[in-house]
């Protein structure tokens, strides 16, 4: 930098000489005549000029010249600083500090914020414990500010389209889902309305063709098992009709008092007289308990689980109830392989069955667990399942009104 700048930033002006002469120390081997009372005219000279005319004075151990507080033109360092950056191309703001012993001395501008960063420049022109700091704007920090509204619409708008992605993904999975559980459904009903119609059918051919008209003992029989298969066909046409009506307002309930103990063994004995090769146990702490129910529906409800056990189930069924303070609890506990964990909450959705692939060994619609789950829900109860690899437990909680 040439010594006409450095002299631009400095103020020529006069000083008393006489707090110098007692700064001038003499070499007495060179200077032995020179006497502090021979200095009036010593001659100061500030900025470069008096550097480099302190370099041609021999025998001066050191001198010190202090730089009074307004011999620094701000001013004219403020010009020269910004025509610097106009020329490299650099348009930002700007602050500049004088510090001296760490202490701020002059700012053109009162505050400073951590957006700054920060260039430090000690000169040899100042004393050793000052210094400017050249606070300037964060070019980073400025793009992101001017392009902050874009940026944050680009990322609401990427949010909004992933956002999007997900819900169609879950929608897709859903319409699958679904589509599945319609095929499975059409199927379960076409089996399960074949049985009784192949049978019905089959009776009604065999009266018809082979005249047994005549005999009244296989007239009888074939009858008989055309009435059963009739009233299957019924009950299955019920359950459907039904499950339509249990989301709605519709189905209302006929309440009455009766003793829940007494029903609920009734229906554990009537599935027992059904099975050859498994065993229905029924259990309570109490023997009598009265309650306010509709009994056509939470029978069908119970029978519904004692069913689910039987299929589903090992070759053991324990029926038990407890009466706790305001509720009667009726547990129905088989010894099968259990529920995976990802079906257990799937299993009480309409028309759901835990998927086996083309088998149909079990018989059923995927809405038995849905309509007793819903019948225990209308009567202000709930129905909880714990399942595991040994064991699976339906427990239905009522209240004891």
């Amino acid at each position: 930098m040439d010594s006409s700048f450095i002299e631009s930033i400095f103020n020529k002006q006069e000083i008393n000489s006489t707090p110098i002469k007692s700064s001038v120390k003499v070499s007495k081997n060179i200077f032995s005549d020179i006497k502090p009372k021979k200095t009036e005219n010593i001659q100061v000279f500030l900025g470069k000029k008096a550097t480099d005319s302190l370099k041609l004075i021999k025998g001066l151990q050191t001198i010190f010249i202090a730089i009074q507080n307004d011999t620094i033109n701000y001013k004219s360092i403020d010009s020269i600083l910004s025509k610097e950056l106009i020329s490299k191309g650099i348009n930002t703001k700007y602050y500049l500090n004088h510090l001296k012993k760490d202490t701020l001395f002059y700012s053109n501008k009162t505050n400073t914020t951590k957006s700054f960063l920060k260039a430090e420049s000690k000169s040899t022109y100042l004393k050793a414990d000052e210094k400017f700091n050249l606070y300037y704007k964060n070019p980073t920090y400025e793009a992101l500010k001017r392009s902050s509204t874009g940026i944050i619409l680009s990322l609401l708008l990427s949010l909004a389209v992933i956002s999007s992605l997900f819900y169609l993904l879950k929608v897709i999975n859903q319409q699958k889902e679904l589509a599945e559980i319609k095929n499975d459904l059409i199927s379960n009903i076409t089996h399960e309305f074949k049985t009784p119609i192949t049978t019905i059918s089959t009776a009604i051919e065999a009266i018809d063709n082979f005249n047994m008209i005549n005999d009244k003992e296989k007239t009888k029989k074939y009858l008989s098992i055309s009435s059963v298969q009739l009233k299957k066909l019924h009950q299955m046409v019920e359950k459907l009709l039904e499950t339509a009506t249990l989301d709605s307002e519709n189905l209302m309930l006929q309440k009455e008092p009766i003793n829940i103990i007494d029903l609920v063994e009734k229906i554990s004995q009537k599935h027992q007289q059904i099975l050859i090769d498994k065993n229905i146990y029924f259990s309570t702490n109490i023997a009598t308990l009265t309650t306010e129910i509709d009994v056509f529906h939470l029978e069908n409800a119970v029978s519904n689980l004692i069913d689910n056990a039987i299929k589903y189930g090992g070759d053991t069924i324990q029926i038990n109830i407890v009466f706790v303070p305001s509720n009667i609890e009726i547990s129905i506990t088989d010894n099968g392989i259990g529920i995976e964990k990802n079906q257990q909450e799937k299993i009480f959705e309409k028309f759901y069955r835990v998927p086996k692939g083309n088998t149909h060994d079990v018989k059923g619609f995927g809405i038995g667990l849905y309509y007793s789950k819903k019948i225990i829900e209308k009567h202000n109860g709930f129905l909880s399942l714990t399942s595991n690899s040994k064991e699976t437990t339906f427990k239905i909680t009522l209240p004891n009104e």
